[in-house]
């Protein structure tokens, strides 16, 4: 009788644990995947896309907070990034400041693009985050937003 020591493991646009982090089916090649949504494709989120604009820290805040409890739990955030976490403070004071809030941005933008598989680079997390922080900080949102729909129920506040 034979046995086989190898366990099945997932195949490509199959989900191990947690939501679909391509739930919109894009291609994926050796360097990994497109955004779901462009970067001036603001406007398909208008509500978080105006509080880009105009209290960046929050959105920034809440982004966070949403990431790290997928990362963490698995599972979507019930209070879908809450918006007084200490993130948004510090971003809220940095930006305040010396409008530099936009290199807290860097590293969450990073941290998206390595969960969802998005192609990129520190470079391209820079430019994107100085040169239009609402358009970013928009854009890691509907990507973070589309995870945590595929639980199903879960649907923004």
């Amino acid at each position: 009788m034979a046995y086989v020591e190898q366990q099945p493991v997932a195949t490509q646009g199959m989900v191990a644990t947690g939501g679909n982090r391509n739930a919109k089916n894009l291609p994926i090649d050796g360097e990994g995947r497109q955004w779901s949504n462009g970067l001036f494709d603001c406007c398909n989120d208008a509500g978080t896309c105006v509080l880009s604009w105009f209290c960046p820290c929050v959105v920034y805040g809440q982004n966070k907070q949403r990431l790290d409890h997928l990362q963490g739990k698995g599972t979507p955030d019930p209070e879908h990034g809450g918006c007084s976490s200490g993130d948004c403070c510090i971003h809220g004071l940095i930006t305040g400041c010396c409008g530099a809030g936009w290199i807290l941005q860097i590293g969450t933008r990073a941290n998206v693009r390595s969960r969802y598989g998005i192609k990129g680079d520190s470079w391209s997390d820079c430019c994107a985050s100085f040169w239009c922080m609402p358009c970013a900080l928009t854009q890691e949102s509907q990507e973070i937003m589309l995870e945590e729909q595929s639980f199903g129920g879960h649907q923004k506040a």
